[in-house]
């Protein structure tokens, strides 16, 4: 989503809080007040920025501002208590639209990637393609596996990587999201290949991170060892 630049948030607080502004921000004549005044306005302007609501009515977020700072009698519109009810409102609903939204996005990748050649599909609802079959042994869901992995969202966007790190990953197949302990122990060790989770398999409707909620998952996955679980100490 398009976020609200900090400049223009910034023009709209330098009449609210009469700071002495140019083209640049803070003139030479801006005193120690104005300085602070304009860095509340940045910050503020950073805040919203992180929030990355579309259309957000930066005139609307002076006025508040306004009716809030002035101290000749003017009322704010609401009370805290009642933009504070406004907010949470509206982030319900961008959430749940975000969810209805993810969950069909996945849904209907499933539907149409599961027809590629390669793909299989688990009875879980989980797909996988083999790149490169493996010859070594197939993990238990008991044992530590050592992988090499790159996660994407369905955009492409890239939201985890073990080759970023510079080193393999190894844990225990039973303490990962549920497509990767049901995956991994479908191929065998060496083997490269690829994963669609969907959410139910993956973050669910909590998300996590970079992760939105509802949010089917693409792995692409190297089983470099299978330590079974007999063979650890």
């Amino acid at each position: 989503m398009k976020m609200i630049r900090t400049g223009i948030l910034t023009a709209a607080l330098c009449g609210v809080v009469s700071i002495s502004c140019t083209s640049g921000g803070l003139s030479a004549k801006s005193s120690d007040l104005d300085s602070v005044s304009y860095a509340f306005g940045v910050n503020i302007g950073q805040s919203l920025n992180n929030v990355k609501i579309k259309g957000l009515n930066v005139n609307a977020i002076a006025q508040g501002i306004r009716d809030v700072l002035n101290d000749n009698g003017e009322k704010a519109v609401m009370t805290n208590e009642e933009s504070i009810a406004v907010i949470e409102a509206f982030f319900k609903k961008m959430q749940d639209e975000m969810l209805t939204k993810n969950l069909k996005d996945g849904q209907e990748f499933l539907e149409k990637n599961k027809t590629e050649e390669g793909v299989l599909t688990t009875e879980s609802g989980l797909q996988y393609k083999i790149i490169t079959e493996g010859t070594g042994p197939k993990p238990a869901e008991t044992d530590e596996v050592e992988v090499n992995y790159r996660g994407t969202l369905l955009s492409g966007d890239e939201f985890d990587s073990s080759y970023e790190r510079g080193q393999p990953a190894k844990f225990k197949l039973n303490q990962v999201i549920k497509g990767w302990t049901e995956g991994l122990q479908l191929v065998s060790e060496g083997s490269k290949v690829q994963f669609w989770i969907p959410s139910e398999l993956a973050y669910g409707d909590q998300g996590g991170g970079r992760i939105e909620p509802n949010s089917t998952l693409v792995f692409e996955i190297e089983l470099l060892k299978v330590n079974k679980a007999a063979d650890q100490k």
